[in-house]
Order: structure tokens, then C-alpha cells, then sequence
């Protein structure tokens, strides 16, 4: 895969694991099945933010990243967004839970970049092996539009949101 860049094209055969939300599994201990999340398909003649973070459960993205977006998904919409996808190393399980637990899952797609391979192919992935973490995403934002990348804003400090939150995504629509 190419490095990312505003003005490029989203790159090919990019595909993620995530749960769908079903009301039948809608409860938080309910499993579901995984199943691909085809980004060649998704992207087709949408508009989409694509938001990434270290992991989920974890107290910034708990807490400051993730919920606006849930929040403001009506004025993203109105800006044209068809949908959200929020992307994190943990396994489709762990983000079906998250999405749950912030009770978003029937708002966004909570996916999964198994191994962080996307994010390690486009420079954009932490290590937090030391922390016994391992390899994850790094906090970033994205839109894409029709398959071009529109915005990729990148936090410097993974631990923080300052341009990567959903007023950021608003602001560039």
C-alpha cells in the first residue's frame, strides 16, 4: 500500500472485520458474527469518516473521541457523511462490545484493522509493545469522498484529541 495523502486515492482491496449491529445481538454479551467490512464497496459514491484510535475501552477514546461522533452524527450527515467508521487493532468482538457500550453501535461501524496492518502499511500505527499492548492505530481522522481522501488529520500526542475529534470532521465538510 501507498503512504496516505489528502488528494489520493483510497487504496485497494483495504478490508477490516466488524459485527453489524442486529437487534437479535444487541445485547453487550452478545457475540455476533464477524464478518468483512469491504472498503472498495463502502467508499463506492460515499462520503465516509473513517476515525482510529489506540484501542478501545481505553479512557481518551472512551471518554473525548468517540461519543461526539454519536452525538453529532446528525450534522455530520447533513454535511453530506453517509457513515462513520471507527477502526482500532482490538479484535471485531472487543469494538461490537465498545460500540454497545457507548450504545453507538447501531450508529457507527466499530471495525477492526486486524494486526494494525493498515495503519502499520500507511505510517500511521503505535507501539505500545512496552505497555504490553502491542502494535495498534494511532489516533487519526479521515473523510473520504467517493473514494479520495479529503482530510488526514493525525494527532501528534495519541493520548490527546485536538484534531481529530468530530468538530474537526465538521469543520473540513
Amino acid at each position: 500500500m501507498a503512504k496516505l495523502s489528502v488528494g489520493s486515492e483510497f487504496p485497494k482491496g483495504v478490508e477490516f472485520k466488524y459485527i453489524p449491529f442486529t437487534k437479535e445481538a444487541a445485547g453487550i454479551t452478545a457475540c455476533g458474527v464477524p464478518t468483512t467490512l469491504d472498503l472498495d464497496k463502502e467508499l463506492a459514491g460515499k462520503k465516509i469518516v473513517i476515525v482510529a484510535v489506540p484501542g478501545a475501552f481505553t479512557p481518551t477514546c472512551m471518554i473525548n473521541h468517540i461519543p461526539p461522533f454519536g452525538e453529532k452524527l446528525d450534522e455530520l450527515k447533513k454535511k453530506g457523511v453517509d457513515d462513520v467508521i471507527v477502526i482500532s487493532a482490538n479484535d471485531p468482538y472487543v469494538l461490537s462490545a465498545w460500540g454497545k457500550a457507548l450504545k453507538l453501535d447501531h450508529k457507527l461501524k466499530f471495525a477492526s484493522d486486524p494486526n494494525a496492518a493498515f495503519s502499520v502499511a500507511n505510517d500511521l500505527s503505535l507501539d505500545g509493545t512496552a505497555l504490553g499492548l502491542g502494535i495498534r492505530t494511532w489516533r487519526y481522522l479521515m473523510i473520504v469522498d467517493n473514494g479520495k481522501i479529503s482530510l488526514l488529520n493525525i494527532e501528534p500526542d495519541p493520548t490527546k484529541v485536538t484534531n481529530t475529534g468530530v468538530d474537526a470532521a465538521l469543520a473540513a465538510l
